[in-house]
């Protein structure tokens, strides 16, 4: 086949401070930075769909027609300029690509833009619109997709990740290019069903590693056999503030009765675990107490999720919650990061290394609780910023943190960089010149990646809820535009609208 590839991707926390523009596509961030054409076939060596696509479809032997792929940090709405501008060059290689057999897209499944709520389901309208009924259009999609009916309508399948961390990416790219080659040898669209769950849940709750999502996962792929061609469960991103928000279950089955009845006992597993996907949080000084606690008689770090700070659901990395607590309790041998200060960090660059230097740092989230911190710090360490990362998430993309200093405080150490990222990889904090495995206790700026490289060299992990821009719990978001009967947490009150 002459297949279309792209890839935009964009996790939308319509509540966040900070809205993604182009440029900041252009970067990257946590994602590879923007690539077109042939340079798009180098995301073969990265652990993202995209990758996982192009390598099972140059194996069997297709050609590829790579157009763009983009992909920024979690962040409020996409500005309408980024959009048109990314969108329009898919949709313009789609009607003057010539001749092509299919169209495969690398999407997160959660971007609202400035001015459309669902990006993504617009998207594909859109190509389907071009190309007609006759082009197979088949997308890759985050397990944090907030998919809606226009996605499942416009697309001819939907593939979503199946673990958080997500460690699974280029295998979803991989299973999209195998569902492609189904669909393309049975000669017709499959039966689909779909069925979207009545709470949110945290995105803390939906960690894979843990139940209740372990089963959930375990259960979807033991029914993906017979008639069941694919099913994907996407517990959805629960900050985005539009009616389509929240968990949808879907599945492809060569009948509808088989997708339909694989679909319907998911749901209804997964609907009477309700109470199992509720999470605890610590303030931020239980958690650092706790974890003074547990280090005195370790032998490998305890690991603090500043989960409500997490630039990886649209935070900005700045919150000083968690730093003021362990500076409060004298915390010895800790390490924060990252905390995004460009002013701080250039200070840091301009006093050199061993100086003694009055920083203010952090505070600008604008979040009810949040405020700057102050103090005299030393100096450790300063870098360029630039490092690729090697744990299982994101596996080979380059990070350009842009200038980062490791400074301290007492016994505290902070990586303060001058460009976001979510501490999901070990190296980033190498980058402020601290080695992770040898501090006692490490705060990370994220709710779950981190686990993926962290929770290998962890003693203990704890969760925080730091005042942040993230709300960890949907419950505590000011809801507006929710589905009407949507439960706001997992056994909690329904939204009335």
């Amino acid at each position: 086949m002459k297949i279309l590839i792209a890839g935009f991707q964009h996790e939308t926390n319509t509540f966040a401070p900070s809205k993604a523009r182009y440029e900041d596509f252009v970067r990257g961030g946590g994602f590879p930075p923007m690539v077109r054409g042939a340079e798009l076939l180098a995301l073969r060596d990265v652990n993202v769909p995209a990758g996982g696509f192009i390598l099972a479809a140059e194996a069997a032997g297709h050609a590829l027609v790579p157009v763009i792929w983009a992909g920024a940090s979690p962040s409020a709405h996409v500005t309408r300029d980024a959009y048109e501008r990314i969108a329009g060059e898919i949709l313009a290689a789609a009607r003057h690509a010539g001749t092509f057999d299919a169209i495969y897209l690398d999407l997160h499944g959660a971007m609202v833009c400035e001015h459309e709520d669902d990006g993504e389901g617009a998207l594909l309208a859109d190509l389907r619109a071009i190309v007609g009924a006759g082009v197979p259009i088949v997308a890759s999609l985050d397990l944090h997709a907030n998919v809606t009916e226009r996605m499942l309508a416009s697309a001819d399948g939907l593939v979503a990740y199946r673990t958080y961390p997500h460690v699974d990416m280029a295998e979803t790219g991989r299973l999209a290019a195998a569902f492609l080659e189904d669909l393309i040898a049975a000669g017709r669209a499959f039966h689909r069903a779909a069925r979207r769950l009545p709470f949110l849940i945290p995105i803390n709750g939906m960690c894979t590693l843990l139940e209740p999502a372990r089963s959930a996962y375990a259960a979807l792929t033991g029914l993906e056999r017979g008639e069941m061609v694919s099913l994907s469960f996407a517990p959805g991103f629960p900050a985005a503030d539009f009616p389509e928000c929240g968990p949808v279950l879907w599945g492809y089955g060569r009948s509808a009765t088989a997708a339909s009845a694989a679909v319907d006992a998911l749901y209804e597993q997964f609907v009477a675990a309700e109470p199992d996907w509720a999470v605890p949080f610590l303030e931020p000084d239980d958690a650092v107490a706790e974890a003074i606690r547990l280090a005195a008689t370790a032998t490998r770090p305890v690991v603090i999720a500043d989960t409500q700070d997490n630039p990886g659901a649209g935070g900005d990395s700045n919150t000083t919650g968690m730093l003021k607590a362990l500076v409060r309790h004298d915390a010895q041998q800790a390490a924060l990061g990252l905390l995004c200060d460009p002013a701080a960090a250039a200070a840091a660059h301009a006093a050199g290394i061993g100086s003694s230097i009055r920083l203010t740092l952090g505070g600008q989230s604008g979040t009810p609780g949040d405020s700057p911190f102050e103090g005299e710090f030393t100096v450790e360490h300063l870098s360029d910023g630039r490092c690729t990362l090697e744990g299982p998430m994101m596996t080979g993309t380059r990070v350009n943190l842009g200038p980062t200093a490791g400074v301290r405080i007492g016994g505290v150490r902070i990586v303060v960089s001058t460009h976001k990222a979510q501490m999901l990889d070990r190296n980033l904090f190498r980058t402020g010149g601290i080695e992770p495995e040898a501090m006692k206790i490490l705060v990370n700026k994220s709710s779950v990646h981190f686990r993926a490289d962290f929770a290998p060299i962890a003693s203990a992990i704890l969760v925080a809820k730091a005042p942040g821009p993230m709300q960890a719990d949907p419950a505590d978001l000011p809801w507006q535009r929710l589905a009407p009967g949507m439960r706001i947490r997992p056994g909690g009150p329904a939204f009335q609208g």
